[in-house]
């Protein structure tokens, strides 16, 4: 009787623990002391799994997987996909003027997005990841912009770019290479080119939500052939956001995990959104893939009302709790957190108390 009372406890607090997880990269200053040391702290924290970006540098994949092992922690692979810098300047994808993201990106200068339907780039990156899914401490690949550039800015950024985006702009607008142009004309019979506005052609608009889908579910056929999982960073929504900024329709995606960036600050809004934008994520998936919601943390907190850049802003310590139980109540398989070395003492102590309340409710 006493055994399976306490079995039935253990049962009741695992169902009410938030699994946490974090981003992080390696930099500079990363060793393999420095990952047992960085793994040790969080996992005091309830850090169950690491989503880490060491790109498709297999050896320090190696090391930091087998420390994240050793600490008892998940291994994600985080590595971005389609913004690649060095490839064949014909594998990018070429905007509504007609020119390369190669040569001219959108926004930043890292925006060199390759073209999720070339041949030779999904071989290529299928490739790249099933090295990294070989990798025997890996547990998941993590897909990072598995996207096409945003056509549409989150509203917070708008200012730092210097736009007012109420359109999809011809610059930030792919792919119109001639390959995706004939395969859309061959599919619908419509030659995209000649079409005046193009942003009001919906086939148009969900043949590009196709290609990225049809490219993931090879991606993932790949990487599970390994005997792997597969996750992704996606965008908000995926209909109020996701599909409308960077074509991902990640609902229809064929994969084990889902990581939507649910940074308030990049969209104006408050903390209260990120419990809304994870519930429309949770009912998109129908609740049967785990969806955590991921949380951007403002570092300089104590400065934030001076910060003008969203990219630098985020959640303070006040705001954390709010944020979690928000997403926890929507059906949120847990959280993951932008990034470990962002959450300040005072971040750690907030995310503490409000795991701990969460588990007491």
């Amino acid at each position: 009787m006493f055994f399976a009372l306490l079995l039935a406890m253990f049962s009741i607090n695992s169902k009410a623990a938030v699994p946490i997880y974090v981003w992080q990269s390696w930099d500079k200053n990363t060793t393999a002391e420095s990952l047992r040391s960085d793994f040790a702290k969080w996992k005091q924290h309830g850090v169950v799994g690491v989503c880490f970006n060491a790109g498709f540098d297999i050896e320090k994949i190696k090391i930091a997987s087998h420390e994240a092992k050793s600490a008892g922690l998940v291994y994600h692979a985080w590595i971005p996909c389609m913004i690649q810098t060095e490839c064949d300047s014909t594998w990018y994808t070429v905007n509504r003027l007609g020119q390369s993201a190669y040569s001219t990106q959108a926004y930043v200068p890292h925006y060199k997005f390759l073209d999720p339907r070339n041949p030779q780039v999904q071989t290529y990156l299928i490739n790249k990841y099933k090295e990294v899914a070989a990798i025997p401490d890996v547990d998941y690949v993590q897909l990072d912009y598995i996207r096409y550039a945003d056509v549409i800015l989150a509203k917070g950024l708008w200012k730092k770019y210097g736009l007012v985006m109420k359109h999809e702009y011809p610059t930030a607008d792919y792919c119109y290479c001639k390959d995706c142009v004939a395969a859309f004309k061959a599919l619908t019979g419509i030659d995209i080119t000649k079409v005046k506005d193009p942003s009001k052609c919906k086939a148009w608009a969900q043949f590009r939500c196709d290609a990225v889908t049809s490219f993931v579910n090879k991606l993932a056929e790949a990487i599970h052939a390994e005997g792997k999982k597969v996750s992704a960073d996606v965008f908000p929504g995926p209909y109020s956001h996701a599909v409308k900024m960077v074509r991902q329709e990640w609902n229809k995606w064929k994969i084990d995990a889902f990581f939507p960036m649910n940074y308030n600050d990049f969209y104006l809004q408050k903390a209260s959104w990120v419990g809304k934008v994870t519930r429309e994520g949770v009912k998109s998936v129908n609740g049967t893939i785990p969806v955590y919601s991921g949380l951007f943390i403002c570092n300089d907190w104590q400065h934030k009302a001076s910060v003008v850049d969203p990219e630098n802003s985020g959640l303070l310590p006040s705001e954390i709790g709010e944020a979690i139980t928000g997403s926890m109540k929507a059906g949120g398989a847990g959280i993951c957190l932008f990034t470990a070395n962002s959450m300040t003492p005072e971040h750690w102590k907030a995310l503490d108390e409000a795991i701990q309340k969460w588990n007491n409710r």
